[in-house]
């Protein structure tokens, strides 16, 4: 059945120019970037894919490209909307940055910025702000300056 020069535990052999191709991409890199800025570092992300119904929480900063029905909680972090995320959500964390589309409160400790195609209708409390032209935004902001040096003591 087998030959000499042929068994059963021996592998085929497999060229170095045959193997797979597939480049790795480490998730800092800068093909992640936040469309032009500096890639989030140490971030969680949900993909465009996901859709969760529910509370998210959290200790650590996080992109969302996907949709969420639900309060999030980031406990003073970052979290991103990404350009084709849509988030129906109380939002509290310490900065939000918005490219994609947010309905409800969003309550940020530090800043919230929201960029040139991103859209908050709800209203906005937070230290610092900017809305970048071309931006959508419908509600009231509050701006507390004292917000941004409380979280710092």
């Amino acid at each position: 059945m087998w030959s000499k020069q042929q068994t059963a535990a021996e592998p085929p052999a497999v060229l170095p120019s045959q193997g797979a191709a597939t480049p790795v991409v480490p998730f800092n890199s800068a093909s992640n970037s936040r469309l032009g800025s500096a890639p989030l570092r140490n971030a969680a992300r949900l993909g465009s894919s996901l859709h969760i119904k529910g509370q998210v929480t959290g200790t650590e900063a996080l992109q969302i490209d996907g949709k969420v029905d639900g309060p999030i909680s980031l406990h003073g972090h970052e979290l991103t909307v990404g350009p084709n995320a849509q988030l129906n959500s109380e939002i509290h964390a310490g900065q939000v940055i918005v490219y994609g589309k947010v309905v409800g409160n969003v309550h940020a400790r530090e800043r919230v910025d929201v960029k040139t195609d991103g859209s908050i209708i709800g209203d906005i409390s937070t230290a610092r702000i900017s809305i970048e032209d071309g931006a959508h935004f419908k509600g009231r902001i509050e701006i507390d300056p004292t917000k941004s040096q409380a979280a710092a003591d």
